[in-house]
């Protein structure tokens, strides 16, 4: 008995239909296989978004420009049912309308082309016919958007059913389909039946202008697809510029301006106005001496007076009123009536009251406490001079004077008052009451005078005869310094040493955001470089580098087994410099470079030395290449250079590259690089062949490539492998 068929879910239906057309775009070798498979699943009856899905996808599959003209043409023919069959289900879904549309507008001058050369085979023209009037019965009862498509499909076929200019035709040769490729025998196609649909089609488009529409969408729309029938189908030209230029967009201007109307407005204007734009400076046929350049004066008038009805209409706000009623005039304009400058009021500064006071409050001149409270520190310093550099080119010279007298006024209440000298004044040996020295007694007052006497002259010199003399200090003696030893510093954990050597390397990376790479590309100095002679970012890398490569470089080292699981500084510094390099390796695969030589030149010192200590040239090698090989496109030559300019390589460097040639899209990447080694490093060479002979035995896709250069690099290699197989196969 045979197990029940697990049924998806339409979630996982639509992921694995995405992984697909993933699939597609990056590798358009697979757009029909796909596109077919899909056809089963998209159809009328499955679940509305796999209907969505499939509309879209198909939509996008025609109009992709990457597939050659024969199978763009075998797949539009296998879709057309398809497409008939979404657009006629009952379920008139406007995302499914507006794709199946889009799809059908792409197919349509294909299955022309098709069924002029392939007149025998008549059922994709009647499945195309179906197509097209189904669109036309559903034109004008649509939404918006199916509306645009209807209009787009419309557009494409007035392009294939009149007769081209040959511009098209000579930029790109195969793809202008137009009437002209139809002969009046063909047995099928009637061009004068189609010429004339073809205009009632023009016709219907247009009436969206005639009509003076202020829809917004569907004018736009319309516009937009005007421009390439007026550049490549003269004989509809004259009827649309005309058409055009009895359009008025400024109609709803007419209307109450609500914000909404005004961007319909706007957007009408404006596209009008670039159509026409774009006609006079880029269309030949209205340069002056053209066959339309007696159109040329009415579209230049149309535009100006385009420009001027707009600025009335939207620039009206800005300008001035004008009085309500002339009558007023008479009377004066009431907001205009000059007034008669009032009296200053005088100023006053009021001298200050008794009391403490601060220094402020002396040039303090205002009453108005407000003013008084602010405080004028706050205000920052280039501000604060501003003010007081206007305010002192604003006032008078009266005011100025003014403010300093009041100023002075206040000053002199604070000094003391001079002692009088006149005749009735006391003699000096009285004694004033008020101001009596202490020491005196007056009255009752209880008052204990001090009876220790003071010092005279001669005590004081008797004091200074008995004191011992005194001893001359040798000025050599007293600038003598002592040894000066700073104080040793703490000493250090290895977990602590460790801690401070990743942050001491992970400043050294902070100056590499600041600093501007060099404009213009300047030869390199190579392994001689000096480092830092100049400060920018090469100077600056190359100082990473070389710390983290030869940082000890010259010192004695011990290698102790406790301490190889350890990060040092240095290794802190090539782990830093590997991420920096694959944050951004395609513009940083210089800087790989450079470092890689820097450890091979380290390395090299280190075997001559024979110290013992760890090769890091081949670990840091292969991890780069690990690290950027999972992102290589098949448009990335850094993977040519990078092998190209590292100084060594490896059996094992080049196995990594092999893997490469998994993906079919990167084999000829893969195998151009080593046919560059094989050819530009002989050292090399037998290590490059080794590695393409290994490619053509595990690849089956890249076998064809991989053979081409074994015949002329390793002659007789294939024919020994073949012979090889051949005997193993008979053996066996």
């Amino acid at each position: 008995m045979a197990a029940p068929t697990k049924t998806l879910s339409v979630a996982d239906q639509l992921d694995q239909l995405q992984a697909a057309r993933k699939l597609a775009l990056t590798t358009p070798v697979y757009y029909e296989k796909i596109v077919k498979g899909v056809l089963p699943i998209i159809g009328p009856t499955a679940p509305i978004e796999l209907r969505r899905w499939g509309a879209e996808f198909l939509a996008e599959s025609l109009a992709t420009p990457v597939l050659a003209k024969n199978e763009k043409e075998s797949l539009t023919i296998a879709v057309l049912d398809t497409i008939k069959a979404l657009l006629e289900s009952g379920d008139d879904d406007p995302i499914v309308l507006k794709a199946s549309i889009g799809a059908a507008a792409s197919a349509y001058p294909i299955v022309v082309r098709w069924i002029i050369f392939n007149s025998y085979h008549p059922d994709p023209w009647e499945q195309m016919s179906a197509i097209k009037s189904r669109v036309f019965r559903i034109w004008d009862t649509a939404p918006p958007p199916v509306k645009l498509a209807c209009i787009k499909f419309a557009q494409r076929i007035v392009l294939a059913q009149t007769v081209s200019n040959g511009q098209e035709a000579r930029l790109y040769p195969g793809l202008d389909v137009s009437l002209g490729m139809i002969t009046g025998s063909h047995p099928i196609l009637d061009p004068r039946r189609m010429e004339a649909e073809a205009t009632g089609l023009l016709d219907r488009m247009l009436g969206v202008l005639q009509d003076n529409s202020s829809d917004a969408l569907l004018v736009d729309g319309t516009l937009n697809c005007l421009s390439i029938l007026i550049r490549t189908r003269p004989s509809t030209s004259n009827r649309i510029i005309n058409c055009i230029l009895n359009f008025n967009p400024l109609k709803l201007a007419n209307s109450p301006m609500t914000p909404k109307t005004k961007v319909l407005v706007k957007s009408m204007e404006k596209t009008t106005r670039m159509l026409l734009i774009h006609i006079i400076k880029r269309d030949p046929n209205f340069q002056p001496g053209a066959p339309g350049s007696q159109q040329l004066g009415r579209i230049q008038q149309y535009i100006q007076r385009l420009e001027r009805s707009k600025t009335e209409i939207f620039d009206e706000a800005g300008r001035k009123r004008a009085l309500a009623d002339q009558s007023s005039a008479q009377y004066g304009d009431t907001k205009r009536q000059r007034t008669e400058t009032p009296a200053a009021v005088a100023v006053t500064i009021p001298p200050l009251g008794p009391g403490p006071h601060r220094y402020s409050a002396l040039y303090t001149i205002t009453n108005n406490a407000g003013l008084q409270s602010f405080d004028a520190t706050q205000v920052p310093h280039q501000l604060a001079t501003r003010i007081v550099v206007k305010t002192l080119s604003s006032i008078s010279q009266g005011v100025l004077d003014f403010a300093i007298a009041g100023i002075r006024d206040r000053l002199k209440t604070f000094q003391p008052a001079p002692t009088p000298s006149f005749a009735g004044a006391p003699p000096p040996g009285a004694i004033n009451p008020a101001t009596a020295p202490l020491g005196v007694e007056e009255g009752d007052d209880d008052y204990e005078p001090n009876f220790n006497a003071a010092e005279d002259t001669e005590q004081i010199l008797n004091k200074l005869d008995n004191a011992p003399p005194e001893v001359p200090l040798d000025h050599t003696e007293a600038l003598d310094l002592g040894p000066f030893t700073l104080p040793s510093p703490p000493l250090l954990d290895p977990d602590t040493a460790i801690r401070l050597a990743q942050a001491a390397a992970s400043r050294l990376f902070g100056p590499l955001s600041s600093l501007k790479e060099e404009g213009s590309r300047k030869p390199r100095a190579g392994i001689n470089r000096l480092a830092a002679s100049s400060y920018d970012r090469e100077s600056w890398l190359t100082v990473v580098t070389r710390l983290a490569t030869r940082s000890t470089a010259g010192l004695e080292s011990n290698f102790k087994k406790e301490e190889t699981g350890r990060l040092a500084l240095n290794d802190t510094l090539r782990e830093m410099l590997f991420v920096y390099i694959l944050e951004d390796w395609r513009r940083r695969i210089e800087v790989a470079v450079a470092w890689l030589c820097e450890e091979w030149y380290n390395d090299q010192l280190i075997k001559l030395s024979g110290s013992g200590a760890p090769l890091n040239y081949e670990k840091y090698a292969l991890r780069l290449i690990d690290g950027f090989l999972n992102y290589i496109t098949p448009q990335d030559k850094v993977l040519t250079r990078f092998l190209a300019e590292i100084p060594e390589l490896s059996r094992e460097l080049l196995g990594k590259c092999k893997t490469l040639c998994g993906d079919p899209t990167t084999v000829n990447l893969t195998l151009t690089s080593m046919l560059y080694l094989v050819m530009m490093r002989p050292p090399v060479r037998a290590i490059a062949l080794d590695t393409v002979a290994e490619i053509w035995q595990e690849y089956v896709d890249a076998r064809p490539l991989a053979a081409k250069y074994l015949t002329k690099w390793r002659p007789g290699f294939i024919e020994s492998q073949t012979i090889g197989q051949s005997s193993a196969a008979a053996s066996a």
